[in-house]
């Protein structure tokens, strides 16, 4: 039975959408290829304008790192492309990576909706290749040539790394650490579809938005993996919401890697959810959770876990758990944050900055009226003709679940 209730979730899976087509897939690679040769082009450029002699010239080099839900291997045909872009010492990030680079993307056809986020924890650039999101931060290293394969794991190419780039590399070491970590990479690539496809239905993906991330999800279920090895996917998933709907949370969610002793800081253990890193003691995922957000998140867990302790039972439905959280049919009352430009470019420059300060908001909001439900969707309104986009969010609740 629990072979066949597996089965039944991976082809839901794949009527659903989040499973991309082979020329998805392709066509995902191409941006890539492409985009590592522009990077190439331009650390050379760099080179030439610092005046470096022309062997150090031929030699140096740059490239781009995966990660994010592209680099674990469960992005879906609407997912975005993380992208790390990692360069030499002498290419800055002020000057030559959100000047010159920039100006290079900003000329090219494939590239559209182009603006730098530069006030954001880890500074990026986010635009449109191809048609595909990419999110774009930078991490420079102390050394002249970056090879394709860098290994961010050998200190010698990390000596003397600044905090900034220290940050950008987290998530791609993040995510080579999770593939090792994990007794079966396709079954954890099969329950973080699903995961990630709960959350976002259930309206508790975003971490912008106060919810989990990518990040978040992707070490919990890493952790449900490690806890079960042979277990079938779909126990795997009626452990995760046994797991974590029932959860310490004063009890960081450590992976463990049978090399780094867990260390508990303090400082993070007073987040409202702590989720350690894969293979580092001491830093935390970062995290926008607020009170609001931790009672909607372990409420939806506890109700994943009503759902599928029936797992067994002849009755029982996967669309019961991935059924979408329907805010008009919960709350009454809205908080609607309306954001308009003349210009398509222009929209993108200030959706980052306001996404931003949504954790300010949602502790305002949470002074003044208690509870509040931030939804992580963006909306579109079809009668309004300039570029727009809307943000909602519902505070009026006696509580989160009927």
């Amino acid at each position: 039975m629990e072979d066949e209730r597996s089965r039944s979730l991976l082809q839901l899976m794949v009527n659903d959408g989040p499973v991309p087509s082979p020329e998805e897939e392709e066509k995902r690679k191409n941006v890539i290829e492409k985009l590592k040769k522009i990077v190439m082009a331009w650390v050379k450029r760099v080179a030439w304008q610092r005046r470096l002699p022309k062997q150090e010239i031929a030699a140096s080099s740059a490239t781009i790192l995966t990660y994010g839900s592209y680099g674990l291997g469960v992005h879906g045909s609407e997912s975005d492309i993380d992208a790390l872009c990692v360069a030499p010492y002498f290419a800055t990030m002020a000057e030559d990576f959100f000047i010159v680079l920039y100006n290079m993307l900003k000329i090219r056809t494939e590239v559209s909706e182009i603006h730098c986020v530069k006030d954001a924890k880890v500074p990026l650039m986010r635009f449109k290749f191809d048609g595909i999101s990419m999110d774009l931060p930078y991490a420079q290293l102390e050394v002249l040539a970056v090879p394709e394969n860098v290994d961010i794991f050998n200190p010698s190419f990390l000596r003397g790394i600044d905090e900034t780039g220290w940050k950008s590399l987290s998530g791609v070491r993040a995510n080579k650490q999770i593939c090792q970590l994990v007794p079966n990479l396709e079954k954890f690539q099969s329950l973080l579809r699903c995961v990630k496809l709960w959350a976002k239905r259930r309206g508790v993906y975003g971490n912008l938005n106060g919810f989990l991330g990518g990040v978040h999800l992707a070490i919990l279920a890493a952790f449900v993996c490690q806890c079960d090895p042979n277990a079938s996917l779909s126990a795997l998933i009626s452990n995760f919401f046994k797991t974590f709907a029932f959860w310490s949370w004063s009890t960081p969610v450590v992976p463990q890697d049978g090399m780094c002793q867990p260390t508990v800081n303090p400082t993070e253990t007073r987040l409202f959810m702590p989720i350690q890193l894969p293979c580092s003691p001491y830093e935390y995922c970062h995290s926008n959770i607020t009170e609001s957000t931790f009672y909607k998140i372990r409420a939806e867990f506890l109700q994943g876990h009503n759902l599928t302790k029936i797992l067994l039972k002849s009755d029982f439905d996967w669309h019961d758990i991935l059924e979408p959280f329907l805010y008009t049919k919960k709350y009454t009352r809205f908080v609607k944050n309306f954001l308009s430009a003349s210009k398509q470019d222009e929209l993108g420059n200030w959706v980052g900055w306001i996404k931003s300060c949504f954790r300010c908001l949602l502790f305002k909001l949470e002074e003044v009226q208690g509870l509040c439900d931030p939804n992580p969707a963006e909306y579109i309104d079809v009668d309004v003709a300039e570029p727009h986009v809307i943000f909602t969010g519902a505070y009026n609740q006696a509580k989160l679940m009927s």
